[in-house]
Order: C-alpha cells, then sequence, then structure tokens
C-alpha cells in the first residue's frame, strides 16, 4: 500500500505472491524485495521497470541511492559471497565478492558511489567503490561474532556508523581512500582511515607491511575512530544526527541515545541524552 500523508489516503497496491522481505524508496522509485526477487517500479504510475533475482534474501538487504542524479541499488547475487550492484543509469551490474560468508547488512552512500558490507560474522566491514568493486577500506569492529543491523554512512560520506547486537556503536573515518584491489584482502596496504601522517609514521607504516605476512589479520585493519557501550546486548539502529558529529541509537526495546563523537581525536563519544520510550517514569534510563 503506498499511502499519501498529505491527502490522507491510499494512491496505490502492490500484491505479491511470496513475502514482501523490505521496501525501499526513493523519489522516483519504489523497491520491493521479496526473498528471491527485487523488483523496481516507477513511483508516478507503478509501472514496473526492472526485476532482478537474487540469492535467499530473508533479511530483506537492498540500498538504493538517494541522489537525484544517479540510481545505484545493491542487493544480495547470485552467490552468497556476493553483492549485485546495479547501476542503472550506466545500464551496467557489477557483482562484487565482498565476505567469504554471506552478507549481513549493506549501505550506500547518498550519491551510490561506496557501498559498505558486513558479514555474518560481523567482525569486518568492508568498503567498496560500486563503480569498479574495487576495495577501498577494510574496517575492524571487533574479533568477537556480532550481528551488525545497522550500517549507515554520513550524508557527506567521511564517516560510517555501525550498530551490533553486543552493545556497541563504532564510527569509522572514511574520508580518504585508496584502492586496496581484491589481491590485498588478508594484508594491510589499504590508504584511507583517519589520514594525514607525518614521513616518519610512512616509515613505520612501510616496515610494518613488511610483517603483514607474520603478524595475525586483523593487525593490518583499520580500527574504528570512535565508540560507545551501550552495554545491553539487543537490536540496535544508528544513524548520524542532524546536529554535526552526533549519532542517534535506538534499541528494539524503546531505548534512545543521542551520542557526540570527536572527528579529530576520537575515543568514547559523549552520552548527550538517554530515554526509554516504552518504560515509565520510575523506569526511565
Amino acid at each position: 500500500m503506498i499511502w499519501d500523508d498529505n491527502q490522507s489516503r491510499c494512491i496505490g497496491e502492490l500484491t505479491f505472491r511470496s513475502e514482501v522481505r523490505g521496501v525501499r524508496l526513493r523519489r522516483d522509485r519504489i523497491v520491493v524485495v521479496l526473498e528471491h526477487k527485487v523488483y523496481v517500479y516507477n513511483f508516478a504510475d507503478l509501472k514496473l521497470l526492472h526485476q532482478v533475482e537474487t540469492l535467499s534474501n530473508p533479511r530483506g538487504l537492498c540500498e538504493v541511492s538517494q541522489s537525484a542524479g544517479s540510481f545505484v541499488m545493491a542487493c544480495p547475487g547470485k552467490h552468497r559471497q556476493q553483492i549485485r550492484v546495479e547501476l542503472f543509469d550506466q545500464r551496467r551490474t557489477n557483482f562484487i565478492a565482498a565476505h567469504d560468508s554471506e552478507p549481513a547488512c549493506i549501505a550506500l552512500t547518498l550519491d551510490g558511489q561506496r557501498l559498505a558490507t558486513a558479514s555474518s560474522k560481523g567482525t569486518l566491514i568492508r568498503v567498496f567503490n560500486t563503480a569498479d568493486g574495487l576495495k577501498l577500506h577494510e574496517l575492524r569492529r571487533g574479533v568477537e561474532r556480532a550481528d551488525i543491523y545497522s550500517l549507515v554512512f554520513s550524508p557527506k560520506a567521511p564517516f560510517l556508523v555501525a550498530a551490533s547486537d553486543r552493545g556497541t556503536v563504532h564510527v569509522f573515518s572514511v574520508g580518504h581512500s585508496q584502492p586496496q584491489g581484491q589481491g590485498q584482502e588478508d594484508g594491510g596496504g589499504g590508504g584511507g582511515g583517519k589520514g594525514g601522517g607525518s614521513s616518519g609514521a610512512v616509515s613505520a607504516l612501510s616496515s610494518f607491511g613488511l610483517m603483514k605476512g607474520v603478524l595475525p589479520k586483523y593487525f593490518s585493519d583499520e580500527r574504528s575512530l570512535a565508540f560507545y557501550r551501550i552495554g545491553v546486548h539487543t537490536r540496535m539502529l544508528a544513524a548520524f544526527g542532524a546536529e554535526a558529529n552526533t549519532v542517534i541509537v535506538v534499541g528494539s526495546g524503546g531505548a534512545f541515545y543521542k551520542l557526540q563523537f570527536d572527528p579529530h581525536a576520537g575515543g568514547e563519544m559523549r552520552l548527550l541524552e538517554a530515554a526509554n520510550f516504552l518504560a515509565t517514569e520510575d523506569e526511565q534510563i
């Protein structure tokens, strides 16, 4: 059902033979996600424009770009570890081998130029260039397994926020990118992260690169710029707030958190506000 809030009435309906797993909207398109197929409709007249077959997709994974200048869609591919990227304006499709296991969460920048993916293991997040599939960042959330329920780029894309079921929220800096190539999955070599650095730091990184075959892989992954431990193991969603350098977090139990991070120093985020919309006054955080 498509509801027009200004007119307070239903203006259209779409019916399917199987359960709808997700819906994504932009000004000119409606995208409906079923377990094995994605349908793209024109918003104005509900005309079917595209249909894409996917691997089993019970989570309803699908993201679309929001910028008017381009239409990019990301969804699972036909293989377990694969993400399919549709560049509709270019009439081109890219397939990205994102992880060794099936993807659990994905995100696109507003312009659709970057794709972030997290696997079902939940320890690594990878950022790719959607135009050519090159890996730009490999970000480490942690070493313990987690279900990542939320990945969101900031509107101007220098930051990425991730929230998991382990009660932690991480903000990563992804403003500076140097393609790592698919051959560097197990090593360092990626640019990006916090950027900058002196010649001494470059020398140290060069020396470190010589040891990447000896040290465990997690030493070469980019770590989060900022973090916050809520402490409650529950499903959480996170997004960037309207104010600069703020993050909004909501939990499945009604919890609400407003956090602030330092974009330069990083570290633990500062709690600005907390509440629980489902709790009584005596039970408030």
